[in-house]
């Protein structure tokens, strides 16, 4: 049994402006506008009054004419608004998924048996919810076998850990991918693999969890797991010992 599994307890198993213009005046002749008054330009009608930016006041230094600024700026604020959009909407790929869990290979328990995985575990408001429904502390996680907590962390640094999911138990853990209908027994790459080492195939056997580099195709399964030999490792399993896997819906 690689890691610790040691718990008994539900708990553990588980423009600035350029120019010279002072505070975006422009002097025609010996009367200033002020920075809240429009800049007008010459066969134009006025524009509105209002703030002159930053930007504006240093294309005026420049001779930009008002109305192209404006349509400079209204052709720029819609792309920045789409690209913001775009990269809020962006859903990891399993690659995303695998290759942040691959950077972590080698972190190791220090010397009281504890990682960055646990702490951050015991931040969130999931720590709370398990806890709740475990039963035990927070503190507690400092001192759990830590396989489920680390798989949580990759889930969260990718932004998708509402597909990956959050727990330090793996039983429950398991339990859920099978309520939302995302359980299954053919291995895929950044699939969460479920292990038991007896050889069970019920979900309450599972003792240990990871994640699925790829399938060897000859029985194997090349995974990076969290708590195994008290590090995170990459590690070929046979299938015999794995009692099924959660998919994220990844993109493809």
């Amino acid at each position: 049994m690689s890691g610790k599994h040691r718990k008994t307890s539900t708990l553990t198993l588980a423009l600035r402006a350029t120019g010279t213009l002072a505070a975006g005046l422009a002097v025609v002749g010996t009367v200033a506008t002020t920075a809240n008054a429009g800049i007008p330009v010459p066969g134009q009608d006025a524009p509105k009054s209002g703030p002159v930016s930053a930007a504006q006041a240093a294309l005026v230094g420049r001779g930009v004419p008002a109305q192209a600024q404006g349509q400079a700026h209204a052709q720029a604020a819609p792309k920045a608004r789409t690209a913001a959009k775009a990269q809020a909407r962006r859903v990891p790929t399993a690659d995303d998924a695998i290759k942040k869990a691959l950077t972590q290979v080698g972190v190791k328990e220090n010397r009281n048996g504890e990682t960055k995985f646990q702490d951050w575990y015991m931040s969130t408001a999931r720590a709370k919810e398990t806890v709740k429904r475990d039963g035990g502390s927070i503190k507690a996680y400092n001192d759990a076998q830590w396989c489920d907590m680390f798989v949580s962390w990759v889930g969260q640094q990718i932004g998708f850990d509402h597909q990956t999911g959050q727990d330090a138990w793996t039983v429950a853990h398991a339990k859920w991918f099978k309520s939302q209908g995302r359980w299954g027994t053919t291995p895929k790459p950044g699939a969460i693999v479920f292990f038991a080492w007896d050889g069970g195939k019920s979900l309450d056997d599972i003792v240990h969890v990871g994640m699925v580099i790829k399938d060897n195709g000859n029985g194997t399964v090349r995974t990076v797991e969290g708590n195994t030999g008290n590090a995170v490792q990459v590690k070929t399993r046979d299938t015999d010992q794995i009692v099924g896997y959660g998919y994220p819906d990844y993109a493809k």
